[in-house]
């Protein structure tokens, strides 16, 4: 059985594995083609379509249709189809049933170890809502890794074998990253990552059918084409073509119908240059926010830029990047690379969960494989283990490949970082006549992980204190800031059991996250030093949801 990278995108969506030559390949889907459209048509209550049919019955059918359900993960939102409701995660759920379905009809495998990549700037609640969806889809998650890091792999395995440090520029159908990533020998580290998960090809594609939808409305301005979701379907299959077409074109016409009348429409890349510049210029400013970033961590020159995603296949993306940063960048697979990166990390996650790790064995006996699921202590350089010849030619033959490749992996570091603040809600100091909150930031964005950062203390507001309730949140914001309008709650717990406690009685919070992205809050009361654990509940699906939904998926049928 082997392990799979399943590139879960936004508009698109492929699955790539390590072929006989040991090369990452991706694996064609039953109609023959490289990706797949990330869109689900629940045709009946029983069968569901996935992929270019689906995408084509939204003309028909736009209410049983669901696309870009990725700006959706980690939110709280319901879908009601045929009288079920289904979550992000559910319908997530049937993509990554029909890619691995496909998958295994294609190469004669059984598809149940993946690793599934998100973008580098998802934060908890979305990166647990992707592994929750792999879980519905009956699969072994291995790992959540960062689509840039999962290029990078790709970068260096294809590359010179050189020391480098790379900017991945990484815009996509529907979300937008840029990382920094330093590449010496066995270690791929990052060092600085931003984004913006709501920014990416579709953007364009809207601005481009409000473009067709006003040139319809000036030649038949009686006609209220805008109250069409039918037209508006179609405006958006055109927009995608267009805007494709316009990468190597300098124009394309358009023919629209309806309420029986004909406009045909003209777009120019001009036209698309222009109509996309206020998005095109938010992509640059976060891009120069990352290289500030990755300046004030000493990083001074990139040997290469990257150009990831299908949209950066616009020649305004590297034409704006010359001109603004002086970059040459490179197009790098841009819509095949984090696939076959995943399968990379998926074939390296899948000899160090079966090599020997004896420094992980945790105190109560258990292995570390079992807490390392969960959430592992962080240990310092925890994957450079001795290896026997034995255990080395054992993993070979499990995994079907030479030992001296398993040696080579095993090796194989990958350091990701934390994508956004965290912190804790806490009540402004003062005799404010309504009490005022903010947001006091313990664990800071692109620290490395597995991050341990100092406990940071807080006091009791009231006298007689028994109890303290812990909101935890998260950076919502581009850019780390105390207000809650900027930030998320992602979960709470609360502390019992106190003695009537002085105001002012000091707690430190612990925040701790491990390499994997999941994070653990502990607090200690410090006047009678009682260690309190906070089981924190991260808002979305509880196990039970998670098993409910597993259920209720199995039963489709799907088809593509």
């Amino acid at each position: 059985m082997g392990t799979f990278g399943i590139d879960l995108g936004t508009t698109y969506s492929c699955i790539a594995y390590i072929d006989e030559s040991g090369r990452p390949t991706l694996i064609k889907n039953a109609l023959g083609e490289d990706s797949t459209p990330s869109v689900v048509y629940f045709e009946t209550p029983d069968n569901v379509v996935v992929g270019k049919d689906a995408k084509n019955s939204a003309k028909l059918y736009p209410e049983l249709v669901i696309s870009l359900i990725k700006r959706e993960m980690g939110e709280d939102v319901e879908y009601s189809l045929h009288g079920e409701l289904h979550t992000p995660e559910s319908i997530s759920a049937l993509i990554l049933r029909e890619l691995a379905r496909s998958a295994a009809e294609q190469t004669g495998q059984e598809v149940k170890d993946v690793v599934i990549t998100v973008p580098a700037y998802f934060g908890v609640a979305e990166r647990e809502a992707t592994r929750n969806a792999g879980k519905i889809a009956g699969l072994n998650v291995l790992n959540i890794v960062p689509e840039p890091v999962a290029a990078a792999l790709h970068y260096e395995s294809v590359g010179s074998g050189e020391d480098r440090t790379i900017l991945v520029f990484d815009l996509g159908g529907g979300t937008f990253d840029t990382t920094v990533i330093r590449l010496s020998g066995d270690d791929i580290n990052v060092v600085c990552t931003d984004g913006d998960h709501r920014l990416g090809g579709a953007n364009w594609d809207e601005e481009i059918v409000l473009f067709l939808l006003a040139w319809f409305r000036s030649e038949h301005p009686e006609v209220d084409a805008d109250s069409s979701e039918e037209f508006r379907q179609e405006l958006i299959a055109a927009a995608e073509d267009m805007k494709k077409s316009l990468s190597t074109t300098r124009s394309r016409r358009y023919a629209m119908t309806y309420g029986g009348q004909t406009a045909r429409a003209e777009l120019t890349r001009d036209d698309l240059e222009e109509l996309g510049s206020g998005l095109l210029e938010r992509t640059m400013y976060i891009t120069e926010r990352t290289i500030q970033t990755a300046r004030a961590a000493g990083v001074t020159h990139f040997d290469d830029v990257l150009l990831v995603g299908g949209s950066t296949r616009a020649p305004a993306v590297a034409a704006k990047l010359r001109e603004r940063f002086g970059f040459e960048p490179k197009l790098h697979d841009p819509d095949q690379a984090v696939a076959k990166g995943a399968a990379l990390f998926a074939l390296i996650q899948s000899v160090k969960v079966l090599l020997p790790d004896e420094e992980s064995e945790r105190e109560d006996g258990d292995p570390a494989g079992a807490a390392r699921a969960e959430l592992p202590e962080p240990r310092n350089d925890p994957d450079r283990v001795t290896l026997s010849q034995a255990q080395v030619e054992k993993v070979a033959d499990q995994l079907g490949m030479s030992a001296d490749k398993v040696r080579r992996l095993a090796v194989k570091s990958v350091t990701t970082v934390v994508p956004r603040a965290f912190g804790v809600k806490v009540l402004v100091a003062g005799d404010q006549p309504v009490p005022s909150w903010s947001i006091v930031h313990v664990l800071e964005a692109n620290q490395p992980l597995p991050a341990a950062p100092e406990a940071r203390q807080f006091y009791t507001a009231y006298p007689d204190q028994t109890m303290v309730e812990l909101e935890i949140w998260e950076q919502a914001g581009s850019i780390s800031s105390p207000n809650l309008a900027d930030n998320n709650k992602i979960g709470d717990g609360i502390i019992t059991g106190l003695p009537p406690l002085p105001k002012g009685s000091p707690i430190d919070v612990n925040f701790r996250m491990n390499d994997t992205g999941s994070l653990r809050v502990e607090a200690v009361e410090l006047r009678t030093g009682t260690k309190l654990k906070i089981d924190l509940r991260i808002q979305g699906l509880s196990t039970a949801q998670v098993d409910e939904a597993r259920t209720s998926v199995a039963r489709y049928a799907l088809s593509e």
